[in-house]
């Protein structure tokens, strides 16, 4: 039987982000896949990180900035970008974005590995 998520959970974080995630830990108690509808302001970032996870991120609108160890990736609206497990990688957003992120397994704050 369809399983309806009615209301995305909202996840709380620092400078400004808006994570809405509609399948994951929190969400759905999921840990194979988290899917989340995300809004950053202008100017946001995040430490780097080294997931243990596939991430999947499609750009609604404005661009993601992907730092990795060979440069900087500019992700477009209607553009996508994947990254793989283990990869050295920082989400900007210099001018905000509004996208979606699947992660597979699903994110966890215990396999991101933030730096700092």
């Amino acid at each position: 039987m369809p399983t309806l998520v009615e209301r995305p959970m909202a996840i709380e974080v620092p400078g400004g982000k808006q994570i809405l995630e509609h399948v994951g830990h929190v969400a759905t108690g999921d840990a194979g896949v988290s899917v989340a509808h995300m809004r950053s302001p202008a100017g946001w970032s995040e430490p780097a990180q080294r997931p243990e996870f596939r991430e999947i991120t499609l750009v609604l609108a404005g661009a993601v900035h992907v730092e990795h160890d060979g440069g900087t990736l500019v992700v477009h609206a209607g553009q996508s970008v994947i990254t793989e497990p283990g990869e050295r990688i920082r989400y900007t957003t210099p001018a905000g974005a509004e996208y979606v992120a699947v992660c597979l397994p699903a994110f966890s704050p215990d396999t991101v590995h933030r730096e700092g």
